[in-house]
């Protein structure tokens, strides 16, 4: 009898070992970066998010909300392939442009996944204007710069990604790889401006400062009358002969 009861106890603690050690297999395999990966869900809004106040600018399938710079009837090089936006570069017969967004912004907060081909160079523009009279998104706004590893620019301080374009360098230094998405914040209340590539702080600016005018002055943007001069506008994507994607562009007003 004694010999029995040790059996069972003995066959209950191997099949309980069995079961912890297959739910600790399924839970270092879930936590694996591939699995990750693979399971990750692209501009969709997670539950929490929504309560947060988030909004998709970019809903995967369509354009909605976006519209070719100055010309919103065209179809141009902007196209959405596998649930990414991205730039068509080998069909002439399309327009060029930047991509703008139809609403102007002011206070909010902007993420969105990029990547670019290796010598490609593209940007972010913020408080764009759309003007007849002011022929390109960046002749107004100021630019969150995208740049390919390879681009003969790479290693240029104030031309670097994530910097706040000609007028500083990265205030913390970060590398990309190319191929990889990248990460890229952006924040902006009261024209105060803080731009984030990877996590990473890149870029802090006042732009309703008089320091803001001043360095507009020492650049070659000082021969746009709009660049820079306001808080709020529109978000524009650039188009720059090279291929760039983008995805989960959401924004939450502030």
């Amino acid at each position: 009898m004694h010999t029995k009861i040790t059996g069972c106890i003995l066959a209950l603690l191997i099949m309980a070992s069995c079961k912890t050690e297959k739910k600790s297999e399924e839970t270092d395999t879930w936590r694996t970066k591939k699995v990750a990966v693979e399971n990750a869900t692209h501009n969709q809004l997670l539950e929490v998010e929504k309560e947060e106040g988030w909004e998709l600018l970019f809903d995967g399938e369509t354009m909605e909300g976006w519209h070719l710079y100055n010309d919103s009837e065209t179809e141009s090089v902007w196209e959405v392939v596998d649930g990414e936006l991205h730039s068509n570069v080998n069909d002439e017969s399309l327009k060029a442009g930047d991509l703008v967004t139809d609403q102007p912004y002011e206070n909010y907060e902007l993420t969105l996944d990029w990547k670019v081909s290796g010598n490609g160079n593209s940007g972010i523009f913020i408080n764009v204007q759309e003007l007849p009279n002011v022929p390109t998104a960046w002749q107004s706004g100021p630019e969150y710069q995208i740049l390919g590893a390879d681009h003969m620019d790479y290693d240029l301080p104030e031309k670097r990604p994530g910097c706040l374009y000609v007028f500083q360098p990265q205030q913390n230094k970060v590398e990309i790889k190319q191929g990889n998405w990248n990460k890229t914040r952006i924040k902006q209340v009261d024209g105060k401006v803080e731009f984030y590539l990877n996590g990473v702080l890149t870029a802090k600016e006042d732009l309703s400062s008089p320091e803001w005018k001043s360095k507009i002055a020492e650049t070659h943007f000082s021969k746009y009358p709009e660049f820079g001069k306001t808080t709020e506008g529109k978000i524009a994507l650039q188009y720059w002969y090279f291929e760039t994607w983008f995805r989960n562009i959401k924004i939450k007003k502030l």
